[in-house]
């Protein structure tokens, strides 16, 4: 696959990633960050290295969230720690 197509496969895992959609809960975003990265895997966009780190990142992100007693989206840790290449 292109450089181009995985560029922005990144850059719509990121985006939902540090912005979920409104309405969304942590649970929500989490689900579709792995459907995210399965579909990229599935179309070849990324490999399954690179599917790998996305769902390792986007655990984490939920962990770290649901431990928040704050609730509601990710921490602001990760709009910075990760971002789009």
């Amino acid at each position: 696959m292109n450089d181009e197509a995985k560029v922005q496969a990144f850059s719509t895992w990121h985006e939902l990633l540090v912005n979920p959609e409104i309405r969304m809960d942590t649970q929500e975003q989490y689900d579709e960050l792995l459907r995210l990265a399965d579909n990229f895997r599935e179309k070849g966009i990324i490999d399954p290295e690179e599917r790998k780190i996305l769902i390792q990142v986007a655990t984490v992100a939920y962990t770290r969230s649901v431990e928040d007693k704050s609730g509601g989206g990710l921490p602001p840790v990760f709009s910075q720690a990760v971002k789009p290449i």
